[in-house]
């Protein structure tokens, strides 16, 4: 199979998700913010929660790959575990002895098991009830129910630590310490899984921070015509973007890059918090985020980009020039400001078309949904009283493999 996502509304066929699992048991009062969550979650809620999610996308015919049986059929490979373990389990963090003692535990556990350690972590009690404790003075110097190997709870969110643009793949630079983690388990999956090894797909990055260079696929709309919509948010940098969009323009893969100048708050940290894409000529869009400053970056000769800045006024014509349109339509549900502020915080916006006109959304965001239906949009309703204390959507909790071309 050729992966391929060319836009954000084409019929879906595959996505990735994760379902959360004994990562989220993790989160506590005094760890949550440094994990990135502004709530912890009640776990089993929140699984059968999702469980519904999944199933909502599959009675739309697209098929579910969860991220923990992808990475426990990809370390069954010698060579992607020695990948994988050699990069999480290293020297500089547990010292020579910490590296020996993990190594001589993760190396002897089965694919399952040692997914679900690389994505839940492990705590010191855990570590010693399976062995003596290493000499390592990152470990001895740590409290009985410290981490020894950080969760990964954002895990759950799986649009961020890669997205599918056109031909190829992002494993992306992620901003903050407590994800950076994550693009391992995803460059092991897209380069050994056999499901992706013989994909002739294409690699736009490899998850490594260079500098300030950062990316994140909540940030990234592939809007179609060779065009994607990127916000330079708290998460993704300018240079993050024009880091990208030079690979993308070399390989010939897009032509059109449109960065959108974001606020960097909490509220709005990602593009997709605050607008996506309903079909091929319509966005919803936050009542208070406005228009905005754009970039367009587009090729310029051999290995060159043109830059060029657009006030604010010209947010819709630059966008629908990029799409080859005369117009585009950007919807924003009439709500008083108490209304607006709550729905947007609880992901009213973050909708994930599953075909042109189909979206999927929170049903607590009542206000937005109804508003799109009696415009002709089909809004299917998806539970996220619990998940959505993770502060993302059905996009967010979405990576798309594989939509059909429009």
């Amino acid at each position: 199979m050729n992966y391929s996502v060319s836009s954000e509304v084409g019929r879906l066929r595959q996505v990735i998700l994760h379902r959360p699992g004994q990562e989220m048991a993790r989160l506590t009062p005094s760890n949550k913010d440094s994990l990135l969550f502004d709530d912890v979650l009640w776990l089993e809620q929140a699984q059968r929660e999702h469980d519904e999610f999944a199933k909502v996308l599959r009675s739309q015919g697209a098929e579910v790959l969860y991220l923990n049986q992808l990475l426990a059929d990809t370390v069954a490979i010698p060579e992607a575990k020695e990948y994988v373990l050699s990069r999480v389990i290293d020297e500089r963090v547990f010292g020579i002895d910490g590296v020996a003692a993990l190594r001589g535990y993760t190396d002897n556990l089965s694919n399952q098991d040692l997914a679900d350690y690389l994505i839940a972590g492990m705590t010191k009690r855990e570590l010693l009830e399976v062995m003596p404790e290493p000499k390592s003075m990152d470990i001895q110097f740590m409290d009985i129910d410290d981490m020894v190997l950080n969760p990964l709870p954002n895990h759950l969110f799986t649009r961020d630590t890669s997205c599918w643009l056109y031909d190829g793949v992002s494993i992306n630079s992620m901003a903050m310490p407590a994800r950076q983690r994550e693009t391992i388990s995803f460059e092991a999956i897209y380069r050994w899984h056999p499901s992706f090894a013989s994909s002739t797909h294409k690699f736009w990055g490899y998850g490594t921070v260079e500098g300030r260079a950062t990316i994140e696929g909540g940030d990234v709309l592939v809007i179609g015509n060779g065009a994607l919509l990127i916000g330079m948010s708290e998460r993704t940098t300018p240079m993050g973007v024009e880091r990208l969009a030079r690979r993308l323009f070399k390989e010939g893969s897009a032509k059109t890059v449109v960065a959108v100048q974001l606020p960097k708050q909490r509220a709005l940290m990602h593009l997709d918090t605050a607008m996506t894409m309903l079909d091929q000529e319509s966005f919803v869009r936050f009542g208070g985020l406005g228009d905005r400053v754009t970039w367009v970056l587009k090729p310029s000769g051999e290995n060159d980009i043109s830059m060029k800045r657009h006030d604010p006024e010209d947010f819709s014509a630059v966008i629908a020039e990029a799409l080859g349109l005369p117009s585009i339509r950007i919807i924003t549900p009439p709500q008083d400001s108490l209304t607006a502020e709550r729905e947007q915080w609880n992901d009213a916006c973050n909708l994930l078309a599953v075909a042109p006109g189909v979206v999927v959304g929170y049903e607590r965001n009542v206000k937005t949904s109804d508003y799109l239906r009696s415009l002709g949009f089909e809004v299917l309703d998806t539970p996220g009283a619990e998940l959505g204390r993770g502060r993302g959507g059905p996009r967010c909790m979405s990576c798309p493999t594989l939509r059909d071309p429009l």
